[in-house]
């Protein structure tokens, strides 16, 4: 029993410190840029060692993925919490799309994860990230539109990169100053545009 709680305790102090690692370099990273945060900082404000970092994270990049990471599962959380199964498809979608809006206001959030993210990380690190969160939550609401027959059927990867591409720059320009209820009034007409009303049988594609 002692080696067990040992080890607990041995792992909450461990994740206690990659918590506080990750939590310093956000502040830093969302106030200064990645670019302007040096390693002693982040250690300083974290209030653990150089060794505590390398500990943890290979370098800056690899912390500064942790971050963005986060960043990206607390979105999907909230896009997931607004639209639960209890909702209809297209219902769901709404309030995802409500939810991504709102979410993406956090402070430092549209900085992290589509300014810096894709410069530090690479485009294709971040869109695997996206697609382990916001991308796969709005992939999955659009599926389920297309097979409740409330949305035009569509290559579901495609039309999850181009709608996914349309929220982030709402939020960018939100971020910018932008109205929030002209981009989402353009947003919704979009996912207007895709639907169909439940009874519409899908049109036959036509060979020739």
């Amino acid at each position: 029993m002692q080696h067990d709680s040992a080890r607990r305790s041995n792992r909450d102090r461990t994740e206690a410190t990659r918590a506080d690692l990750i939590a310093a370099a956000r502040k830093l990273f969302t106030e200064k840029s990645y670019a302007e945060t040096g390693t002693p900082e982040i250690v300083a404000a974290a209030g653990v060692t150089r060794g505590a970092l390398y500990h943890h994270f290979a370098d800056k990049q690899a912390l500064f993925a942790a971050v963005v990471e986060q960043e990206a599962a607390a979105v999907a959380e909230e896009i997931e919490r607004a639209s639960p199964p209890t909702l209809d498809a297209r219902d769901a979608l709404i309030a995802g799309s409500d939810a991504y809006l709102a979410a993406m206001r956090a402070a430092g959030r549209t900085r992290l994860l589509l300014l810096d993210g894709p410069a530090v990380l690479g485009r294709a690190a971040m869109d695997a990230i996206d697609n382990r969160h916001g991308n796969r939550s709005l992939r999955e609401g659009l599926v389920a539109a297309m097979r409740a027959q409330t949305m035009t059927r569509l290559p579901a990867d495609a039309l999850t990169a181009l709608l996914g591409s349309a929220f982030d720059r709402a939020a960018l320009a939100i971020e910018a100053g932008a109205s929030a209820e002209d981009y989402r009034a353009v947003l919704m007409a979009l996912i207007d545009g895709l639907s169909r009303a439940p009874h519409q049988a899908p049109r036959p594609v036509r060979t020739r």
